[in-house]
């Protein structure tokens, strides 16, 4: 049974909500996606963050740009974490997105990672998940000192190759 939920307004988000979907199969992590506009198809939205907890999804991350409705509409709707990724947008580089699911009201809580964040969101989601599942923990962890190794065997070569065969690869 999927654990999060993967939501998106526009399969121009696609890309970048694939990176928290990406992370999340790296971590064993059950989810489903989909693409809902809340403004286009209210009914389908509602009935999607309504229903979520019975599909039993514990945290929802929402990508959304401009307006950037979806992420407090899913936290306003579903009674456990949402996680919003502003989308970059053309008209001001995602800071309306961002402005948007940061200025909440009081009582309708959405996490919120950088503007086009989608593995830091996976990520968020995957450590939420941690506090009460051990194994998602244990790979939390085998996760993290992989990245680890891979900073370390990129500082090895640096010294070993010098800054510019380095900027080469």
């Amino acid at each position: 049974m999927a654990k999060v939920g993967i939501v998106m307004g526009s399969d121009s988000d696609m890309p970048v909500m694939a990176q928290a979907a990406d992370v999340l199969k790296e971590l064993g992590i059950e989810f489903e996606m989909t693409i809902i506009s809340a403004h286009r198809e209210p009914d389908i939205f509602f009935e999607y963050a309504k229903g979520a907890e019975g599909r039993g999804l514990k945290v929802i991350i929402a990508g959304a740009g401009k307006a950037a409705h979806l992420p407090g509409m899913c936290a306003a709707l579903f009674p456990m974490p949402v996680i919003g990724i502003p989308m970059k947008t053309s008209d001001l580089g995602g800071v309306d997105s961002l402005y948007s699911i940061v200025q909440m009201p009081s009582g309708i809580p959405v996490a919120t990672v950088a503007i086009n964040g989608g593995k830091n969101a996976g990520l968020l989601a995957a450590k939420i998940l941690a506090t009460s599942d051990e194994e998602i923990l244990g790979r939390l962890k085998e996760y993290s000192e992989k990245m680890k190794d891979e900073v370390v065997k990129k500082a090895e070569r640096l010294a070993e190759v010098g800054y510019e065969e380095y900027m080469k690869k």
